[in-house]
């Protein structure tokens, strides 16, 4: 079955069920899924009750499409996000995205858990990207292109969106939130990187790593989505000399911490989208 047809199969499934009508995506990555809580839920489904939806094996991600109101705000959220190292293709990896889309959202808001390679970025700090290096060995994009989908070059040159980014500057000042703006890299993991390998990332001009969000970010853009990425620095990668082992269980616990931070972030923006 071609995507497309995969795509309509899934969203059909989804009507089918309710009649909500999202206009913002959301995406949350790990250790950030508390902001669940907040949403006023209209309909929620496991990813595994959804047509051809992968299911994520990461013990800190839900597994839930959440549809329901954020801030008075109408939202589809990912409790949960699905990762290259995972088994996945890269087609897998970002179907949802691409679901969202045909639900009718017309900007996605994607969060994720980083490692700092900027010597400034601390543990518990929370920042935009505002551009990316992609170091994953495929693309979502790679075979043939269905032009109902998407162009088969698109542009990436204005893939952060800067009104998003200025807003979400402004709020976090107003109110002593520490927030950046930086590169993130994206690499396939699931190992963690090698010192030589965080040196290497912050010469070329990293200031976060992680091992999602890239793939899903370039097929928004495809689908002529707005994205807004914010990611939680979740353990001080450089300089060297400051670098200490890593733990899931120390990721999640740092995100847990930050993550009523950028959810006051998100929830402002949604106001004012």
């Amino acid at each position: 079955m071609e995507l497309f047809d995969q795509l309509q199969e899934t969203v059909t499934f989804i009507k089918q069920h309710t009649a909500f009508e999202p206009k913002t995506g959301i995406v949350l990555g790990t250790g950030l899924g508390n902001l669940t809580s907040e949403i006023q839920v209209t309909t929620r489904f496991r990813y595994q009750d959804l047509p051809h939806f992968p299911t994520s094996t990461v013990d800190s991600h839900q597994g839930e499409l959440i549809l329901g109101m954020l801030n008075n705000h109408p939202v589809v959220v990912m409790a949960g996000r699905f990762h290259y190292y995972e088994g996945y293709s890269m087609q897998q990896v970002t179907f949802p995205i691409r679901v969202m889309k045909y639900l009718g959202v017309e900007q996605v808001f994607l969060s994720n858990a980083a490692g700092g390679i900027h010597p400034e970025f601390e543990a518990g700090d929370i920042a935009l990207v505002k551009d990316h290096i992609n170091l994953q060995p495929s693309n979502p994009l790679t075979g043939s292109n269905d032009e109902r989908i998407g162009p088969r070059f698109p542009d990436l040159l204005h893939t952060y969106d800067l009104s998003l980014r200025s807003k979400a500057l402004t709020f976090a000042k107003a109110n002593n939130i520490r927030l950046h703006e930086g590169v993130y890299v994206c690499i396939p993991g699931p190992n963690l990187e090698t010192p030589a390998e965080y040196r290497y990332m912050n010469i070329i001009g990293g200031d976060l790593v992680g091992m999602s969000t890239v793939p899903e970010v370039i097929v928004a853009r495809h689908m002529d989505l707005q994205v807004l990425v914010l990611s939680v620095v979740t353990n001080k990668c450089f300089p060297i000399e400051e670098l200490s082992e890593t733990t899931l269980e120390g990721v999640i616990e740092v995100a847990a911490l930050a993550e009523p931070k950028m959810t006051a972030i998100i929830k402002h923006l949604l106001v004012k989208s």
